[in-house]
């Protein structure tokens, strides 16, 4: 294969990010779907005052004095009893030594911790296209911030691909078994045996292609 990774394109895994298959779906698109998100809880002001003051180790006098604010008025805002006025809400972020913002943003403690997805060898979520055999790992598992999926390499020839793949974020393969042949947008090509590993710019055009006499395996992950 004499040609440059500037040369032709790769289209085959599609242009937002994994292998385009029925319907022009994407594994990125098979891979957020089908799977319901847990509904986000509406953001109470007074709760999230009180959480930031607790944390502070502030009294509710403390805080109503840092904040230029009278106690009863903190003590209703914390409560939910009154609505603050935007300039009351300016003043309690200056008090607490925060931006605005933040006082309308969960507390990163709330985050779900210690989430855990096994995907037992062969029982992922088949995304067959006419380049690429994916397997979606990890299905089980909402609001994900990487993609990982197993793909069995079914392209021999650049010529098989119509355009690039991109997408955002950066992206991590390995070759489990076989050889493949590295196409990106800026750089020449480059061949990875087993055990190879590349990692890379999703907004950089690439694509890859067996060359070994079996179908190459490849694990990707995809940051989302």
């Amino acid at each position: 294969m004499a040609q440059d990774g500037g040369a032709g394109g790769c289209a085959g895994r599609g242009a937002s990010g994994g292998a385009a298959g029925k319907g022009g779906r994407t594994v990125l698109m098979v891979a957020t779907s089908g799977v319901e998100e847990p509904p986000v809880a509406p953001l109470k002001l007074g709760e999230r005052v009180r959480q930031i003051r607790h944390a502070r180790s502030w009294t509710l006098e403390e805080a109503a004095r840092r904040a230029g604010l009278a106690r009863s008025t903190l003590s209703k805002i914390e409560n939910e009893q009154m609505s603050p006025t935007f300039d009351a809400v300016q003043k309690l972020a200056r008090g607490l030594g925060i931006d605005v913002p933040q006082l309308f943003q969960p507390a990163q403690g709330e985050k779900v911790t210690g989430r855990r997805a096994v995907t037992r060898a062969g029982e992922g979520k088949a995304h067959p296209t006419a380049t690429y055999e994916h397997e979606i790992l990890a299905t089980d598992l909402a609001r994900k911030r990487m993609l990982p999926y197993k793909a069995v390499i079914r392209a021999r020839a650049f010529e098989e691909f119509d355009g690039w793949v991109r997408h955002e974020g950066e992206e991590f393969l390995l070759v489990l078994s076989g050889n493949v042949r590295f196409f990106s947008e800026f750089y020449a090509p480059t061949d990875l045996a087993t055990g190879d590993s590349a990692y890379y710019d999703g907004a950089m055009g690439h694509c890859l292609i067996s060359i070994s006499p079996e179908d190459a395996v490849i694990l990707w992950v995809t940051a989302l």
